[in-house]
């Protein structure tokens, strides 16, 4: 058993602490001892529930003589995409020198000064179907690096000197802040990519994977798209239909798998993942808001249910995900846990999840099941989103308060947080506020955004990017487009528009729109790539609409009336958690009191608000 992987923060690694390889975690004692050695380094990054992963694993990396020729001639560097997500999009990047067909497991090989020279994803034990088998690329690595030894380094130094052009790049001009006619028109093109057979974004007759893409079916369900481009609109309700009645979704247990391999939705990838799960129950609850039946609260229930009883951990925080690959009589299989009805489940082992706790990917499921918590009267969804928060503020932060990305069995990991983690756990944290009255939660939010802006109104994660790339040169760029969950960018802009909502001051305003505005044209170029930005920009383009109930009764009738109605903020607090936010310095809430002691509602719009309402009748009309 390698020590070095048995005590890692990773289910992914502690699962490849029984190969005959000497892995090393991400750190610099591999590439001092590739230094000492002078041999490559050959990087493998995955992710637990990576199905290729896991098949290239029993293919070569538990095979011994493979593992012997990875020994003699490299060190070998095994990383999980998840804790590490700056060190995979910088060997992603690089890797995009050698294949078209990037994806997980990613191989690279670099100097042990770590600069890439030669990348690929899967190599199979055999050649098949035009890829070399792994050991006759391990061989021709060697030969290259005995016999050609100036071409690699003419390679890495050529690929490290590109992406730091790119990386160091000026950055985007200031551009105007998205109009709302701007948004309309991006939300058009957007539901011109929708498949018009299945639903969702493709082409029909295409054989490309499809992904449920929730950032950008939530900027399709915006107020300005809903009210001013209703046709757009609905193409997110058609999609989430679609997806809730097709293979995607697990009918027993709740939730969405990770991708289809058929435009129409059959044939899943069986991973269930926290960032599509937790951005699909905004999406159903979105949805359920312009739908009479309860088809659609009832997918969401189900993905709440799915939240909290598969993937939240003992703990409280929510684990990464849950894997495609269970034993069945003995046999690995993929999927096939999820083909049986519930009695054929009931006496199998659920395929394992990755406990694995991650602050921005946490954040956005404490924020959606805050929100859905608050306006379904769930009280055991908010519950539980509290409990992650506490969770994740206890553990996922170190000594000197910096943010970490993850933790695991309550043992924090060294990988530092990114922008998206700062975000998204800042949106959550103050979801979580609106939902239970709780300020406290708000002005952790406020600090982790200040953090990541400096005196001079740069953004940067605090305390600088992962320090192993920064000591060799090698980084990736900074991303603005959405992967399968909110960019850095994106997700810093959407807590500051929220903490101008809430009316913590015009410079959190400021700030999102200086981050929206750098991306702006690219992302009204290309918005299935932008959702997430777009959706900031629509909050910033049109004046909000902020509902406060102040009430010593949560159940009040007018409580109940505010949760129904669509608005930016809907918050239901009592005498005392008003004067709290006046006091924290969040100015929606100030002068808000009891009228004549009974429960209050003020309506307000771009804080100008109307005459405060004590008959439900009254907030409703």
């Amino acid at each position: 058993m390698n020590p070095r992987l048995a005590e890692a923060t990773s289910p992914y690694l502690r699962a490849h602490a029984g190969n005959p390889v000497a892995w090393f975690p991400w750190g610099e004692e591999a590439f001092a001892e590739a230094r000492r050695r002078d041999v490559p380094v050959m990087v493998s990054i995955g992710y637990s529930t990576c199905h290729w992963c896991h098949v290239m694993a029993r293919e070569s990396f538990e095979d011994a003589a493979t593992a012997a020729e990875l020994d003699a001639g490299f060190v070998s560097i095994k990383v999980d995409r998840e804790e590490h997500p700056e060190v995979d999009a910088a060997y992603m990047a690089a890797a995009a020198a050698f294949t078209p067909s990037l994806g997980w497991p990613l191989t690279v090989f670099a100097t042990p000064e770590g600069r890439p020279f030669y990348a690929g994803t899967y190599f199979p034990p055999q050649p098949r179907a035009g890829f070399p088998a792994f050991r006759q690329v391990l061989a021709a690595v060697q030969e290259a690096w005995t016999e050609r030894r100036e071409q690699i380094d003419e390679t890495a130094n050529a690929i490290a000197g590109a992406l730091a052009d790119v990386r160091d790049a000026a950055p985007a001009s200031q551009n105007a802040v998205p109009a709302a006619d701007d948004l309309v028109a991006a939300a058009h093109a957007l539901a011109g990519r929708e498949d018009p057979r299945h639903g969702g974004f493709g082409d029909p007759a295409s054989d490309a994977p499809k992904f449920p893409v929730g950032t950008a079916l939530r900027f399709l369900q915006t107020r300005v798209v809903r009210e001013r481009a209703g046709e757009a609109s609905v193409v997110a309700d058609r999609a989430l239909a679609a997806m809730a009645s097709s293979p995607l979704r697990d009918a027993v247990e709740g939730g969405f798998f990770r991708y289809a391999t058929r435009p129409d939705w059959t044939v899943p990838h069986y991973e269930r993942m926290l960032t599509d799960n937790a951005q699909l129950l905004d999406v159903a609850m979105d949805a359920a808001a312009m739908d009479t039946a309860d088809a659609r609260h009832d997918v969401a229930r189900g993905i709440a249910g799915f939240l909290i009883e598969v993937l939240q951990q003992p703990g409280g925080g929510f684990g990464a995900a849950q894997d495609s690959e269970s034993w069945i009589d003995g046999v690995r299989s993929e999927g096939g846990y999820y083909f049986r009805d519930a009695a054929g489940r009931a006496p199998l082992e659920p395929p394992a999840v990755d406990g694995k706790v991650v602050s921005g990917w946490n954040g956005l499921a404490i924020g959606a099941l805050a929100r859905a918590g608050a306006r379904l009267d769930e009280a055991s969804w908010i519950d539980a989103a509290r409990w992650a928060a506490d969770a994740v503020l206890e553990t996922n932060v170190a000594a000197d308060g910096r943010l970490l990305r993850a933790s695991l069995d309550e043992i924090p990991s060294r990988a530092h947080a990114t922008l998206a983690d700062h975000g998204q756990l800042a949106g959550g944290l103050l979801a979580l506020a609106v939902a239970t009255g709780e300020v406290a939660y708000a002005v952790r939010a406020r600090e982790l955004v200040d953090s990541c802006v400096a005196p001079d109104g740069h953004v940067a994660v605090p305390g600088g990017g992962d320090p192993v790339l920064t000591r060799q040169g090698i980084g990736a760029p900074d991303a603005a487009s959405d992967a399968d969950e909110p960019s850095g960018p994106a997700a810093l802009a959407e807590a500051a528009a929220a903490l101008w909502t809430l009316g913590a001051g015009e410079q959190y305003r400021a700030l999102a729109e200086r981050l929206v505005s750098t991306h702006a044209s690219a992302a009204l170029a290309q918005p299935l790539a932008y959702g997430a930005l777009l959706r900031v920009a629509t909050s910033v383009a049109v004046a909000p609409r902020q509902v406060v109930v102040v009430t010593t009764d949560t159940g009040a009738a007018i409580a109940t009336a505010a949760r129904g109605i669509r608005a930016d903020v809907v918050s239901i607090v009592s005498p005392e958690q008003v004067t709290a936010w006046e006091d924290a310095g969040f100015g929606l809430f100030a002068d808000k009191a009891l009228r004549d002691g009974r429960a209050t509602a003020y309506d307000c719009r771009d804080f100008a608000c109307r005459l405060p309402v004590t008959d439900p009748e009254d907030l409703q009309a």
